[in-house]
């Protein structure tokens, strides 16, 4: 396409997505796609200089200003950053500062303070004389929007301050939703039939601009301030980890990540940290932003016409993006539930390929409209399973039509039943296809019974060639016939046989969580192992009896004592006696309690422990085994390849690390 044309193209798209990102709160296509179109643009101003006009939204920023809200005009221009997407790119800015600073070879490196870039709303607050008068978003940069009534209900923001406070006082920062209040307020909307919400950032920037205040106040919004805009009367600050320091003295949040550091290596080195380890905040974010630390060095180095010279921004690998869903399908699972799932155009997000993406249930395809054929947002956090968010309407074919979840199984096709006041639709069929074979993989699972080799495959090939058809089959199979199949070599069959007999002896609970009954999980199975003592007493104990455990409520309990009269139960129950497996409870000990309150993470593998014995004996000793580190985190246990992240956690935290002989040292006295 001709360049003129192409950069209209682009500035038109791009003033779209800005009016739908920063007005209208409602994104239509994740930030990596609208970074990639700006990219876009700047090249082409770049190699066409002709073509770099005043108004490009390359000069601008944020986007038009709402007029739900009174305009307020900054005192200081709120600017955005530019941004960077590899360590060649950051070295590259990082040249730049030398040569604004005139450093030659052989000069001191420069300071730099690295911070989250948090996934939320700029905001600008000011206060005078110590009282809070007025909150703005960022808007165009130079004017913004007044939402002081809504930020009155963020519990973080201090209405007052200090009488240390300067009389004119203007703090910037970003407003955001916890993840955990995130994930509370989509299951309270999944409770009552509504739509979720897409993600917090999105969610956050509908609820500051809420035309009632209390609606925003109960949405749990937060805080973090990370910038200093107009003051006056304040102290001589002369960097900006100063001013950081100040803030947090006068009452503001203010994130503990943040690092001054030497040098841009140091830099580099910390945002690969940080993304290491993004999904351990409770809070999203999408890069680093690092600042030259001076703030006179700041002040020489100057802006362009929409972002500081003196910082940047390093975008982290995008986790939503847009791609084509070209059909919608249902899965049956162990409980019979049927769950859509969306078959998706490949695309690379969140770390890698994602082909297929959950749905949830009927009531959220149809709340969501995603339809076969529709561009659709999908996002992928870590090890989450990968979700569609929504379509984008803008690119919808109007012919296209509602999607209808089936009335029939389609593995066995006997009809589908949605329970009274259940969001889930379910295949009652306890002989469907899909049901046994995910059964038996459940039943194989880490979780479970965690027999390695049994996976998904192999399990579909010993089904398919009649060696089993239930859970209870695995210990009766016919091994020369598994030796006969077609690409399963001697090798393969021996340690498969090793690893179903290893599980014999493995503890009731472990046994009861891996026969899938719905709602038993592992804290309950272990009440259940621990108070009955033996297989038969939980098989043969009512519901009354089982709910009378401490732990255990009326619903579990009366899920396990009907599986347990079904002839389904009966049956596998004498398949397992028949096999030896362990119906013995755990013997109960009276454990001094020498890690009470203490938490202790373990990281690798140990000799003397697997992976949930360290945990269960250091629970068993009053102790806890949470899975990330933190400043609450009494020790960190190192075995074989610990977690990198774990190992700098606790290093910047000052959290003693110790060996496996200290750990055994440490369960017997509760001291380092």
């Amino acid at each position: 396409m001709d360049p003129v044309e192409r950069a209209i193209e682009l500035r038109a798209e791009i003033a779209h997505h800005n009016a739908a990102y920063h007005t209208n709160d409602a994104p239509e296509i994740p930030d990596a796609e609208y970074d990639a179109l700006v990219r876009e643009l700047a090249a082409l101003e770049e190699a066409h200089p002709e073509l770099a006009v005043e108004d490009s939204p390359t000069q601008q920023v944020g986007g038009p200003v709402s007029e739900l809200f009174a305009p307020v005009e900054h005192s200081v221009r709120m600017m955005s950053l530019d941004n960077v997407f590899s360590a060649e790119e950051l070295a590259g800015w990082a040249g730049r500062i030398d040569r604004g600073l005139d450093l030659g070879e052989g000069s001191a490196p420069v300071s730099y303070v690295a911070e989250l870039k948090i996934d939320g709303v700029a905001c600008s607050l000011r206060y005078e004389d110590g009282h809070l008068v007025q909150a703005a978003t960022r808007g165009n940069g130079r004017v913004g929007e007044d939402i002081t009534a809504n930020v009155r209900g963020i519990a973080s923001i201090p209405q007052t301050l200090s009488s240390s406070a300067p009389p004119v006082l203007e703090v910037r920062g970003e407003v955001y939703l916890p993840i955990a209040t995130f994930n509370a307020l989509n299951e309270a909307q999944e409770a009552a039939g509504e739509p979720r919400y897409v993600n917090p950032r999105n969610t956050a920037a509908g609820s500051l601009r809420q035309k009632d205040p209390a609606k925003t106040a109960s949405r749990g919004l937060a805080f973090w301030s990370y910038q200093l805009g107009q003051v006056e009367g304040g102290p001589e600050l002369t960097s900006h980890s100063e001013a950081l320091d100040w803030l947090g003295e006068l009452g503001f949040p203010v994130n503990p990540e943040r690092r001054v550091v030497d040098g841009i290596n140091e830099v580099s080195a910390l945002s690969d940290s940080w993304l290491e380890r993004r999904h351990e905040f409770d809070y999203d974010i999408d890069g680093a932003v690092v600042k030259v630390n001076s703030l006179a060095r700041q002040r020489s180095l100057g802006s362009t016409a929409k972002a500081p010279r003196w910082a940047i921004a390093i975008k982290f690998p995008p986790e939503e993006r847009t791609t084509t869903l070209l059909d919608i399908q249902v899965s049956i699972g162990r409980t019979g539930k049927a769950t859509p799932f969306a078959v998706l155009e490949p695309v690379f997000v969140g770390g890698s390929t994602v082909q297929m993406a959950t749905l949830h249930n009927d009531d959220q395809v149809r709340l969501k409209d995603v339809r076969p054929g529709d561009t659709v947002t999908v996002r992928k956090a870590g090890d989450v399973i990968p979700e569609v968010l929504g379509p984008v309407l803008s690119k919808r074919d109007p012919a296209s039509t509602a999607w209808e979840f089936p009335s029939d199984c389609p593995v066995c096709s006997v009809p589908l039943v949605r329970p009274e006041d259940e969001a889930h639709t379910f295949c009652v069929n306890p002989a469907c296809p899909a049901q046994q074979q995910a059964r038996i993989e459940y039943f194989a699972s880490r979780g479970a019974m965690d027999i390695d080799g049994l996976g998904d495959k192999m399990v579909q090939r010993l089904i398919e060639e009649g060696l089993i058809s239930d859970i209870g089959d695995i210990y009766s199979i016919d091994w020369e016939r598994v030796g006969a199949m077609d690409r399963v070599g001697e090798t393969t069959v021996t340690n498969l046989q090793n690893a179903i007999e290893v599980t014999k002896t493995r503890p009731l609970a472990s046994l009861l969580v891996a026969l899938g009954v719905r709602h038993l999980g592992p804290s309950a199975a272990e009440l259940l192992a621990k108070s009955f003592g033996h297989m038969d007493r939980i098989a043969s104990a009512t519901a009354e009896e089982i709910a009378a455990i401490d732990g255990v409520g009326p619903k579990i309990a009366s899920v396990v004592a009907e599986y347990f009269r079904s002839d389904v139960a009966i049956e596998l129950t004498e398949k397992f006696r028949a096999a030896g497996l362990n119906f013995e409870g755990p013997e109960v000990v009276d454990i001094p309690q020498t890690l009470e309150g203490k938490a202790v993470v373990v990281t690798g593998g140990l000799e003397g422990f697997s992976r949930t014995g360290a945990a269960d004996a250091i629970k068993a000793r009053g102790g806890k085994s949470p899975g990330s580190v933190s400043k609450k985190t009494f020790a960190v246990v190192l075995g074989n390849e610990p977690g990198a992240s774990k190992v700098t956690k606790a290093e910047e935290l000052g959290i003693p690390m110790i060996d496996e002989a200290a750990f055994v040292a440490l369960l017997d006295s509760g001291e380092l």
